[in-house]
């Protein structure tokens, strides 16, 4: 599994490519995103990503109310962990920080050596 912001170019190697975003990606049609799947279930709520607002100082509190979120989210996340055996997938996201967004928490809740 790999992370790419939505806005950098596609390329074969990402495999299975999955928006996870709740809201589509600015300025970005369908054809330029190149996702196979649009999993905004599996995303923030509308209430989450509102209070976070990509505030690095709320970053860990995300983290916790996202994980929250996810584990009460069996449809999405066993939908993504379908995905996961089939091969190579690449989560897309939105978000100009690098660092702080749903992204990098879906991949370490996904990660081998998370716990079911």
């Amino acid at each position: 599994m790999k992370i790419k912001r939505v806005y950098e170019n596609p390329d074969p190697a990402d495999g299975f490519r999955i928006l996870v975003d709740r809201l589509w990606p600015r300025g970005l049609t369908k054809e330029k995103v190149h996702a196979d799947l649009w999993l905004k279930e599996i995303a923030p709520s509308a209430e989450l990503r509102k209070w976070f607002n990509h505030d690095p100082e709320k970053w860990e509190e995300f983290k916790v109310r996202y994980l929250s979120e996810l584990d009460q989210n069996k449809k999405a996340v066993t939908l993504l962990k379908e995905q996961l055996k089939k091969g190579e997938v690449t989560l897309l996201y939105g978000a100009k920080d690098q660092q702080h967004n749903e992204a990098i928490v879906l991949f370490q809740y996904f990660s081998p050596n998370s716990s079911d």
